[in-house]
């Protein structure tokens, strides 16, 4: 009597071994420094496996980076120590080279203290 695989397992097979001519390494530019990286096919096999819906946005040292910083972040919320960041950045009016004690949004523009004083002058 021959053996017949489990529903699951006929799943994982499917999803595991299936050909995906359909997905090739794809070119994504990092959101936070703008270099290139690429995302490959096993990657993409795996999120897909995941359920995983939006491709990555980050390179692998960006993505370090910020997990490095939230973890900082809530090391120091868990010890209840201040710990006091700079961050450097570039002015967006003038683009000079600055630091600021704070993590910059993305898509929102920082400010060296000169062009933000002139900004806000109150």
């Amino acid at each position: 009597m021959p053996e017949t695989e489990p529903d699951s397992l006929k799943e994982f097979n499917r999803k595991t071994f299936a050909d995906t001519p359909d997905i090739e390494d794809v070119n994504i530019t990092c959101i936070d420094c703008g270099s290139q990286f690429v995302w490959t096919a096993g990657e993409q096999i795996f999120f897909r496996d995941k359920n995983l819906q939006n491709p990555p946005k980050r390179c692998k040292t960006c993505k370090q980076a910020k997990n490095e910083r939230l973890s900082a972040i809530a090391n120091a919320q868990n010890t209840g120590v201040k710990q006091k960041i700079e961050v450097a950045v570039y002015c967006a009016t003038c683009g000079s080279y600055t630091t600021v004690p704070f993590y910059p949004s993305q898509g929102r523009p920082v400010y060296c203290r000169s062009c933000f004083l002139q900004m806000n002058p109150n």
